[in-house]
C-alpha cells in the first residue's frame, strides 16, 4: 500500500506515465531497443532528435531507478559504462510496436522512418516475441536460440536502408 501511495494513484495508465510518459524516456528506450544504443554517448549523439546531455543523464537516471534498464560498467574502458534493457523495458517492444503502428496511420510520418514500424505492425505479435528473444540475449545475456537468415534487428536495418537507397535513387 505504501508503494502505491507515493504515486498519484494506482491506476496501471497513470503509473505507466509516470515511469515513461515523457518523450525523452521514450526515446532513450527507442534508442536501445531498435538502434542498440547501448552507451552515454551514442544514445547522445546518434539520437535523431538531439536530446540535450543533461536531458539524457536525468532520463537514464530516472529509468535506472524504475527498473526499465540497467547499468554496468564497461570492461573495456574504465569511464565508460554499459546501459541494458532489463526483462521490464523488453517487454515494452509491443507497446512500442502499437504506437509505431498508430503513428503510421494517423500521422505525416516519412517512409524511411516508418518502415520499421510497418514491418513490426505487419509481423505481429511473432515477430515482437522473436524481436524480444533477441534483446534477452543482447541485454540480459540469456541463452540465444538457433535461428536461420538474420534477425529481427537486421531484418529492420535492412528495410530501412533500402528505403533510403531507393529514394536517393529516385531523388537522383
Amino acid at each position: 500500500m505504501e508503494e502505491i501511495e507515493a504515486h498519484r494513484s494506482g491506476c496501471p495508465i497513470n503509473l505507466t506515465l509516470e515511469v515513461l510518459g515523457d518523450k525523452w524516456s521514450l526515446i532513450v528506450v527507442r534508442d536501445m531497443m531498435f538502434g542498440n544504443r547501448r552507451h552515454f554517448r551514442e544514445l547522445l549523439s546518434q539520437n535523431e532528435e538531439g536530446i540535450a546531455s543533461n536531458i539524457l543523464a536525468d532520463r537514464l537516471r530516472r529509468l535506472l531507478a524504475e527498473g526499465v534498464i540497467s547499468k554496468e560498467d564497461d570492461p573495456s574502458h574504465k569511464q565508460k559504462a554499459i546501459y541494458s534493457l532489463t526483462e521490464k523495458g523488453i517487454e515494452l517492444l509491443p507497446i512500442f510496436a502499437m504506437i509505431g503502428a498508430w503513428g503510421r496511420k494517423w500521422l505525416p510520418v516519412t517512409e524511411a522512418l516508418s518502415i520499421r514500424a510497418q514491418i513490426l505492425e505487419e509481423g505481429g505479435p511473432d515477430l515482437w516475441a522473436e524481436f524480444m528473444e533477441e534483446l534477452r540475449w543482447e541485454h540480459l545475456g540469456t541463452p540465444a536460440k538457433p535461428r536461420t537468415g538474420p534477425g529481427v534487428r537486421e531484418r529492420l536495418r535492412a528495410a530501412y536502408e533500402e528505403v533510403v537507397a531507393r529514394n536517393a535513387a529516385a531523388a537522383s
